[in-house]
């Protein structure tokens, strides 16, 4: 199900007439990349119009803001505005993913690693739709807490070592009012352990307090720190690291890219992953399918882009994969494709 923030566009202003000439548009440009003139859609559309009440219909639609002029003696490309109302009508209908696409998708393969697993994913993702995969790890608020380690990096500082499932691991720096020799470290160890494992992340930082205060021995046991600060000291945040892209020469061969000013929007992009790590956290934090097109994307660097995207669980953890590509994409195929990647990548995680 495609989550929508924002109002739809309505076709309610549009004529049957209007509205079958701007589909053909789009798929036309779609197509070739070049903009499309009514006598070109006068011999494709086979309904008998000519090319004179193409053109009417086209002003009409350009007045209407679905379609716009590069200059005044060539013909019309869609709008953001057009491709909304293409995207919403494709969302309604059955979407079935080619089988050549289905064979090379299940060639990715298992790994212990959920990073290679998701690296595949998004390299699989740009070279079946050429445009660029990428994805993030998913969010490890509801991960279940697998195992404990603490390893000493200075007299008075320590680190965390969190194993959570499915071979994911986050690290925490702790600093130490004293030293704490290794016994006591190894016991600090096993105690956090076996009270805080089994549990999710989320669970740990409202409950840790009250599981681990009366094990506190003193005023010096360093098992104190993970009491006065469990709210706060589990509270992981995702580095630029967990965003994976995939190959990114497929998207920069495609026509758009002739423009410099689209191809450095995407090399910035790309260089600020923390920008788009946090788009793509807000993706993960709802299950579905989601589609921003061009002035959709609160990002300006991605003003001339289409991101579509889907979710993926492992267990309750969930992230995001999908691919950023022109407003101009086969968006019917990309959909579905997208779509079954995400459902590959979640069986293929959760065994």
């Amino acid at each position: 199900m495609m989550s929508a923030k924002r109002p739809k566009e309505s076709q309610e202003d549009l004529t049957e007439r209007e509205s079958g000439i701007l589909e053909a548009v789009i798929s036309n440009y779609i197509a070739t990349a070049s903009p499309v003139g009514s006598r070109t859609l006068a011999r494709s559309l086979g309904l008998g119009l000519s090319p004179a009440t193409i053109r009417n219909t086209m002003s009409d639609l350009e007045e209407k803001g679905y379609l716009y002029q590069p200059h005044p003696s060539a013909g019309r490309i869609p709008t953001d505005k057009a491709y909304r109302i293409h995207v919403d009508n494709v969302t309604r209908r059955h979407r079935s993913t080619p089988k050549s696409v289905l064979r090379a998708l299940k060639l990715i393969p298992g790994d212990p690693v959920v990073e290679k697993v998701l690296r595949r994913a998004t390299d699989a993702l740009s070279v079946i739709t050429h445009e660029l995969g990428f994805g993030i790890v998913p969010l490890v608020d509801e991960g279940v807490l697998e195992g404990v380690d603490l390893i000493r990096v200075s007299s008075d500082r320590i680190m965390l070592v969190l194993a959570i499932q499915r071979g994911l691991v986050k690290t925490i720096f702790i600093e130490l009012d004293s030293y704490v020799d290794d016994a006591r470290l190894e016991k600090l160890s096993f105690m956090l352990k076996e009270r805080l494992a089994g549990l999710t992340l989320s669970e740990i930082r409202r409950t840790a307090r009250f599981r681990l205060q009366d094990a506190v021995e003193d005023k010096t046991d360093p098992l104190n720190i993970f009491v006065q600060t469990a709210d706060t000291i589990f509270e992981l945040e995702e580095s630029d690291s967990e965003l994976v892209f995939g190959e990114t020469s497929r998207l920069a061969g495609q026509p758009e890219f002739n423009d410099q000013g689209n191809l450095r929007s995407l090399i910035t992009l790309t260089d600020r992953k923390h920008l788009l790590l946090e788009l793509m956290k807000h993706r993960a934090s709802k299950d579905g399918l989601h589609i921003t097109i061009g002035a959709e994307n609160k990002l300006s660097e991605l003003a001339a882009f289409t991101l579509v995207t889907d979710t993926y669980r492992i267990g309750k953890m969930r992230g995001t994969i999908g691919v950023i590509g022109p407003t101009r994409m086969s968006y019917s195929r990309i959909i579905s494709v997208v779509e079954y990647t995400s459902r590959l990548l979640s069986e293929i995680l959760d065994q």
